[in-house]
């Protein structure tokens, strides 16, 4: 797959006329790192750095999931459901580095802390338009509520998170 598992992928316009399942889904998934079976691919997902990314069985991303990392993986646990327009970034530019502007600073000139794995765990429901950052662990059986700004993992499993930045908003079960 050479540079094409390293570049932004784009499912939209430009390869609107290809058969999504057939076609693109397969694509993908040969490309990440590791993918299982069930895997479930939306319109229009954005996805780069797909050698980082590994992604467990029956996962299905929403419209217009979009997952960048360079420098870090991003492990996608099983049964694990994205809504639409979800955002998980595993990085971040240096902002420290004096006369010199932030997009011209090289990858190979990154602090380790610049780039942290993301973890989700498995029996995960992240909701419509959420933002997960650099660093993240989501444990099993965590919600994470729609519009959610997700800074720091979450704490205990079975949970709902939510809100900006989110924090803990209830429990899935009754003890």
């Amino acid at each position: 797959m050479g540079s094409f598992s390293r570049s932004l992928l784009c499912f939209g316009r430009s390869v609107k006329a290809l058969p999504r399942k057939a076609i693109v889904q397969p694509l993908v998934k040969r490309s990440f790192a590791r993918c299982g079976k069930g895997f479930s691919l939306g319109k229009r997902c954005d996805l780069q750095g797909l050698e980082n990314i590994s992604v467990g069985n029956d996962v299905s991303f929403g419209p217009d999931t979009r997952i960048w990392t360079t420098g870090a993986e991003v492990i996608i646990g099983n049964d694990v459901m994205f809504g639409p327009h979800i955002t998980l970034i595993s990085g971040d530019h240096r902002t420290d580095v004096k006369d010199k502007p932030m997009r011209a600073v090289r990858p190979t000139e990154k602090l380790p802390s610049n780039d942290q794995d993301i973890v989700v765990g498995n029996d995960v429901w992240i909701g419509a338009n959420v933002t997960i950052l650099k660093g993240v662990h989501i444990p099993d059986g965590t919600v994470i509520a729609a519009g959610a700004l997700v800074v720091r993992s979450p704490y205990e499993e079975n949970c709902i998170w939510g809100g900006v930045p989110a924090r803990l908003i209830g429990r899935r079960f009754d003890d």
